[in-house]
């Protein structure tokens, strides 16, 4: 018999042996724990298992925004049941908490919930309900305080310390506050997963407890000694080796993540892993270049981005970059789909500008070279694609976090690369540091406090403070400034009077409008295709807002393909009758220099309202529907860059 059992012990999953290797070092100590008595168990609610034990549902209840929640849930749910390859008898179960009737915990034996946190603390849309439900019972005089007394519960918290403290994994904490005003027991101290940090690490160490906890509770219940064998057998012990974790050093791994939060990389392995897989090429410890889908179509002749039509500049040697992936805000259009870090400052590794640059480059090249022998790919321009021409330093993140943004901007002038830089308008005091770029955006994505907050889901607690001492800093910049406006449907399109508002504070030299680019389905947003705007939507709240600024800017140029549109300062770019908007410029080395010096005549193709609609006539149009030499689609499809 001992035999069997050690043959079955040398097939557990990791996971398995070491909850049990776990539970021998528990089960040696005097348990301090609140372990309810057996006799309060509800003998009812725990069926027998066909051999005559005693099978213990488990239900992982689960609120989830971006799905890390559910996916915690489901590798618990395995971890769980693979306890019962030990002897145990689990029956383990996720439930979203959108689909869970509250009453039903009555009738439950062991409860795991898994909670996110929203905007402000607030529980996600998915567990509202059942957060309402617990804290309105918790605190009804009509309802028992023994009436969850049946109940064995686990809560784990995830939340951003990146936010404000006062937030962090706010509605876990209620939850766990009210399962106890009702008489449920807590089988161990709540869990708390920061997303800034090793989030799988504290789940697996909070993990490990719960395991260890559920293995004691069944033992409990059971009143029998099924596991007696496998734990005494000196085999497991063995093989479980340094995996075996003493409980009472648990809080210190806790402690002891923090404490290594300072000077750690930005990116963990499970983002990088993820933003490799959606192409990036990660330099360093915290920076990224990515091929644009524009570059790949204007190598082939099929036409450029908005930043050709408006600025003339060449898709195919333009390189888009950040030298921070990190981020202070988790807009509802991130078309990263959050997969990047989020930080209120820069608590990280810093890496040096100059190997940022020069790797930057070299990757950049790299993905041009392995574009050679694609159908379609035009030689000429291959070759001179080598040669990187301007940086758009906005792929991802917020790049003038970066503590070294001046070095690595003036590294790139000193390359003769022109440079875009866009930021989200949070960080006023890096703006009025930054040195003379080509081009400043200020990401301008609502016109009130209250759309603002729920558009960008800001960390600051001052966002809105921010925000406009950011538009403040911007009116002192003297090269072109851009306000660029994501327009997306249902959200943010009905407050022009507002944006104009923000237009006479910032006095911005350019406003780009652009329709939110869809980039399919993701727990991280609920965006769908109905909140993305026509072209002709596009169009129509453009001219509203050049005629709210009294005529101060004027309609200059649009790209019908991005849905996007261009409004200029009719004194600064409106000269002889035409707009002048190319951007006919290289670097300047970090000298100060004004938007007049490097203007250029805007082609008849590219003004606003021309039959090309922004469509450079030297390519050729592609028609993937058959009906044309080459294209419009008439099905609009999810794009793999923010360029739309």
């Amino acid at each position: 018999m001992v035999s069997q059992r050690v043959a079955t012990a040398a097939a557990l999953s990791t996971t398995a042996a070491l909850c049990v290797a776990v539970l021998v070092v528990y089960s040696s100590r005097k348990n301090t724990r609140a372990i309810r008595d057996i006799s309060d168990i509800d003998k009812q609610r725990t069926p027998k298992a066909a051999g005559g034990g005693v099978v213990v549902p488990v239900t992982i209840l689960y609120g989830s925004l971006t799905g890390t929640a559910a996916s915690l849930a489901d590798t618990l749910c395995k971890d769980v049941f693979a306890l019962n390859v030990a002897g145990f008898a689990f029956h383990p179960r996720t439930v979203n908490m959108a689909s869970y009737e509250p009453d039903d915990l009555e009738t439950e034996s062991v409860v795991v919930f898994i909670l996110s946190t929203f905007t402000d603390g607030a529980a996600p849309p998915t567990a509202v309900n059942m957060c309402r439900w617990l804290e309105e019972a918790s605190v009804d005089f009509r309802v028992s305080k023994a009436q969850l007394q049946q109940l064995s519960t686990a809560v784990f918290g995830l939340g951003s310390s990146a936010y404000s403290a006062d937030h962090f994994c706010t509605p876990a904490r209620s939850v766990m506050r009210a399962l106890d005003g009702l008489g449920a027991t807590a089988m161990l101290d709540m869990g708390e997963g920061d997303d800034a940090g090793d989030l799988q690490a504290q789940f697996k160490t909070w993990t490990q407890e719960l395991l260890a906890q559920l293995c004691t509770l069944h033992a409990d219940l059971a009143q029998q000694t099924v596991n007696e064998d496998i734990i005494n057998d000196e085999y497991l012990l063995d093989e479980a080796g340094s995996n075996v974790l003493d409980l009472e050093d648990l809080g210190t791994t806790m402690k002891s993540a923090k404490a290594e939060a300072q000077g750690r990389e930005m990116v963990t392995p499970l983002q990088r892993k993820a933003l490799t897989k959606e192409g990036y090429k990660i330099i360093g410890s915290h920076s990224a270049v990515k091929l644009c889908r524009w570059t790949k179509a204007q190598l082939r002749g099929r036409g450029g981005c908005y930043k050709h039509t408006f600025y003339g500049i060449t898709s195919y040697q333009c390189m888009e970059a950040t030298p921070s992936l990190a981020c202070a805000n988790k807009c509802v259009f991130c078309w990263r789909h959050h997969k990047n870090p989020v930080g209120r400052e820069w608590r990280w590794k810093v890496d040096d500008p100059l190997m940022i640059v020069e790797e930057a480059v070299t990757r950049h090249q790299a993905m041009i070279n392995e574009m050679k022998g694609v159908p379609g790919v035009k030689l000429e321009r291959w070759k001179e694609a080598f040669t990187v021409a301007h940086c758009a330093l906005s792929l991802v993140g917020e790049p003038i976090m970066y503590p070294h943004i001046n070095e690595l901007v003036a590294e790139l002038h000193r390359r003769r690369i022109s440079t875009f830089l866009v930021t989200n308008a949070q960080f006023p005091e890096c703006i009025e540091a930054l040195v003379p770029v080509t081009q400043l955006y200020v990401s301008i994505d609502a016109a009130t406090k209250d759309t603002l907050k729920a558009v960008d889901r800001p960390l600051f607690s001052d966002f809105w403070e921010r925000f406009l001492g950011s538009l403040r800093a911007l009116r002192k910049r003297g090269q072109r400034t851009v306000y660029r406006l994501t327009l997306v449907k249902g959200w943010n399109m009905a407050e022009v009077q507002n944006y104009a508002e923000l237009i006479a504070i910032g006095a911005p030299e350019l406003i780009e409008i652009k329709a939110v680019t869809y980039c399919g389905t993701s727990d991280a947003s609920t965006l769908t295709m109905s909140n993305v705007p026509w072209h002709e939507e596009v169009r129509a709240f453009g001219e509203a807002l050049a005629e709210a600024t009294g005529g101060s800017y004027g309609l200059a140029t649009e790209h019908k393909h991005s849905c996007c549109l261009l409004l200029a300062n009719r004194d600064k770019y409106f000269k002889g009758g035409r707009f002048h908007m190319l951007a006919d410029a290289h670097a300047r080395d970090g000298k100060q220099f004004s938007s007049a010096d490097y203007m250029a005549e805007t082609p008849a193709w590219a003004i606003y309202d021309a039959p090309e609609a922004g469509f450079d006539p030297v390519e050729l149009r592609h028609y993937r529907n058959g009906k044309g030499p080459g294209a419009d689609v008439p099905k609009y499809e999810p794009s793999e860059s923010g360029c739309g």
